[in-house]
């Protein structure tokens, strides 16, 4: 029986391409949503992937959550924090609300699931651990304050929860995509969309499967020696 994964924010955009990828490599992957029921019924209906339902940025939700899940399918190996969301404003009008709604999504929910499984892990003595972080996380952006914070948050708390798994056979490592062709992208005005490709060394967009043929690997055999890195796969945008 192959691990088993779990992949926040799974049934859309990376997150489905990333469970999509670990089912067909042969783990069992349970997919975590918040809302869009509709995309959760077609990840299930296409790819027999478990869908489950909860706010990674609740914490007493993501206990329940993956108790539920281990009762149901097993121990969790992996995890992919991969949830979240945009709030996007200057600080002239960024609300306190859209800070805190960002913060505790993006990064709260590294830790709230974080928690969950690392218990488990520890005394299994194995777990992978692979946090998507962003290319604004590490450059910045305009508008993004909130964002760009909570993600470069990320690749902190990766390098400190690295040295307190390793070990014990736990890696913790983060992705961060550049800009990857996905609704989120697709919604950016075609003329600032334009300027953005132009910075792109490679001339294109990402693909969300490039972003999970990373995560597979990490969450491999094969990259036991790697742990509290940070993968950038962005063409070349961000050299960092």
């Amino acid at each position: 029986m192959g691990r088993l994964a779990v992949v926040t924010g799974g049934t859309r955009g990376i997150g489905r391409a990333i469970s999509e990828r670990l089912a067909k490599a042969g783990y069992r992957v349970a997919a975590v949503y918040a809302g869009n029921d509709a995309a959760a019924r077609e990840c299930a209906r296409q790819d027999g992937i478990s869908c489950y339902k909860w706010d990674v940025a609740d914490f007493d939700a993501c206990q329940a959550g993956v108790a539920r899940i281990e009762d149901e399918l097993g121990a969790v190996d992996i995890v992919v924090n991969n949830a979240g969301i945009t709030r996007d404003g200057t600080m002239k009008r960024m609300t306190p609300e859209a800070w805190q709604k960002v913060i505790n999504v993006n990064l709260g929910g590294c830790f709230n699931m974080a928690k969950a499984v690392w218990n488990g892990m520890l005394e299994r003595r194995f777990g992978r651990i692979v946090n998507i972080g962003s290319i604004n996380g590490q450059a910045g952006q305009y508008g993004q304050v909130n964002y760009a914070a909570a993600k470069s948050g990320i690749h902190g708390f990766t390098k400190a929860l690295a040295q307190e798994g390793a070990a014990h056979g736990i890696t913790v490592n983060a992705i961060a995509p550049g800009y990857i062709d996905t609704d989120m992208v697709a919604a950016v005005p075609p003329h600032v969309l334009e300027k953005i490709v132009a910075r792109i060394p490679v001339g294109r967009l990402g693909r969300a499967d490039e972003i999970a043929r990373g995560v597979e690997f990490l969450v491999s055999d094969n990259a036991g020696f790697i742990t509290g890195s940070t993968l950038s796969i962005n063409g070349g945008q961000h050299m960092y």
